[in-house]
Formats: C-alpha cells, sequence, structure tokens
C-alpha cells in the first residue's frame, strides 16, 4: 500500500502564490504517475497536473503557465508550485499516486481557497 499526505494549502490573495507537498511512503519502489487533482464545489474532479517518475509532466489547460508539478524521487515527494492564483483555483487539491500491481491511491486532501 502507500500512503499519501499533503500540506500547504491555505488563503491567499488573487495574484498570490501556495505551494503544496505530497509525501508518499510505503511501497513508493512501484509508484509511477503522481498527480494533482483538484475539487471545486459543486463541480467534478478534474486533473491538474500530473508528473512521470522520469519527470515527463502534463498540465490542464487553465493552469498552464501559474501552475508547476515537480517530483523528487529521493524524498518520494511531488509538489505544485502555483503563482498567480485565480479565485476559480479555489478546490479541495487532492494528489493521487498511480501504483503498478496495486491501482490509484489517493490523498485526503488540502482546501486552497483564493480570495479576489
Amino acid at each position: 500500500q502507500v500512503q499519501l499526505v499533503e500540506s500547504g494549502g491555505g488563503l491567499v490573495q488573487a495574484g498570490g502564490s501556495l505551494r503544496l507537498s505530497c509525501a508518499a511512503t510505503g511501497i513508493i519502489s512501484r509508484v509511477n504517475v503522481m498527480g494533482w487533482y483538484r475539487q471545486a464545489p459543486g463541480k467534478q474532479r478534474e486533473l491538474v497536473a500530473a508528473i512521470t517518475r522520469s519527470g515527463r509532466t502534463n498540465y490542464a489547460d487553465s493552469v498552464n503557465g501559474r501552475l508547476t508539478i515537480s517530483r523528487d524521487n529521493a524524498k518520494n515527494t511531488v509538489y505544485l508550485q502555483m503563482n498567480s492564483l485565480k479565485p476559480e483555483d479555489t478546490a479541495v487539491y487532492y494528489c493521487k499516486a498511480e501504483v503498478s500491481f496495486a491501482g490509484d491511491y489517493w490523498g485526503q486532501g488540502t482546501q486552497v481557497t483564493v480570495s479576489s
């Protein structure tokens, strides 16, 4: 199994920045893609950004250029640097890990609130 613990959410004004972290423990050698998703009230959970073990990234069009995903395999941690935040970025942000032969694991979520 894999356990994911997120941190770094909070309240920020529009235009500000936050950095989310997601630390993985457990069978980390089998963790392949890690990603950040978000879910706003009344909306479906959506992909924000994902990164493979080798560092290949994928972003949602709505965040491209403002949010950056990175990964430190030595620390088993994935980060989401969020700059130029907008009120529409307000959501609960979840970390996900895709684990070989075990499926997907999710973190508990961290709230990000951007005030206008």
